[in-house]
């Protein structure tokens, strides 16, 4: 079995040790956190041995989950990669595209797997829809939050807007061609509210609202295509996908929502709010890190999708300052 480390215990590191603890998929060999007081209090909580030496727990695993500040990234995937370990790492991948360019290289150099955790690709909301996509043209997304101190070490583009570009990203099969935004910094020192507007060559433009100074959580998402809207709400884990279709004027239902366009025939409307499965998708990504090691194949969210989640998001920072 697939021997596992966490780095890092905070409000996210204890959540990955809790699933890593129980997982039938890796053993968790233990945890390292930099504060001596968090790893004597995380190791009591969860009975899970506390690494005080970084190079120690390294040395002892197949592969790292680094859940450390954004700040941290670098440093410590640098470290388990010279050491040939696999590495699991937080979003953002690092904080500027140079350390990211360098641990690609390193990633390739040591021939080890790397996964970035953009969560919400394994949202079962999302994942539920990704048949249903189909060349959507517009895209609008609003990720809402009410403010907590814990993540204003990173603007919001990188600490909430990046889950939104990496799954915007993931869907429109065509490059980046203009960026503008917008945003405010009301509290931080970083922006706290942020608006972009991306426009991809193929014609598809993308309005992305992040917010961490809402008074409610929002976390929505709705994609325009041909014959097709697509809506996922990543917060309560729903879809509704609501496509049209040509039908025989003479063989209307006439239950069904349907449209008169004249010498162009009916057109009904489909509504399809079907239950989504309620799977846990923290523990769905390491279960994806994991097997992609095992059967050396990429992982779902690699290397290079971090890198170029990254490299918008900073690009929309830019747009802002």
């Amino acid at each position: 079995m697939l021997k596992i480390g966490v780095i890092g215990a905070g409000h996210l590191g204890k959540i990955h040790i809790r699933i890593l603890k129980a997982a039938e998929f890796a053993e968790l060999i233990g945890f390292y956190d930099v504060s001596e007081e968090v790893r004597k209090a995380v190791s009591e909580e969860y009975g899970v041995q506390a690494f005080d030496d970084l190079d120690e727990l390294i040395r002892k695993v197949d592969a790292v989950d680094i859940v450390t500040p954004t700040i941290s990234h670098f440093e410590i995937a640098q470290m388990a990669m010279r050491n040939f370990k696999h590495v699991f790492v937080e979003k953002p991948l690092t904080e500027t595209l140079e350390e990211s360019r360098k641990l690609i290289e390193l990633c390739i150099e040591a021939n080890v797997k790397v996964q970035v955790g953009h969560v919400e690709r394994f949202n079962p909301a999302f994942t539920s829809v990704i048949e249903d996509l189909n060349d959507p043209m517009f895209i609008e997304t609003h990720r809402l939050a009410q403010f907590n101190p814990r993540g204003t070490d990173v603007s919001v583009v990188l600490d909430l807007m990046i889950h939104d570009i990496d799954v915007i990203l993931s869907v429109v099969n065509s490059n980046v061609k203009n960026i503008s935004a917008s945003g405010v910094a009301v509290v931080s020192d970083t922006p706290d509210i942020a608006n972009a507007r991306i426009e991809f060559d193929n014609g598809c433009v993308a309005n992305i609202t992040a917010s961490r100074m809402s008074m409610k959580n929002m976390r929505k998402a709705r994609f325009f295509q041909k014959d097709a809207y697509v809506a996922v709400d990543f917060l309560n884990k729903e879809k509704e996908v609501i496509k049209m279709k040509d039908v025989d004027p003479n063989n209307v239902d006439p239950f069904a929502l349907t449209i008169d366009l004249g010498e162009k025939g009916h057109r009904q409307i489909d509504v399809i709010k079907e239950e989504v499965s309620q799977v846990n998708a923290i523990e769905e990504e390491l279960k994806a890190f994991v097997k992609a090691i095992q059967t050396d194949s990429e992982p779902p969210v690699s290397i290079h999708d971090g890198d170029r989640a990254l490299r918008v998001a900073l690009e929309i920072m830019k747009k802002i300052s």
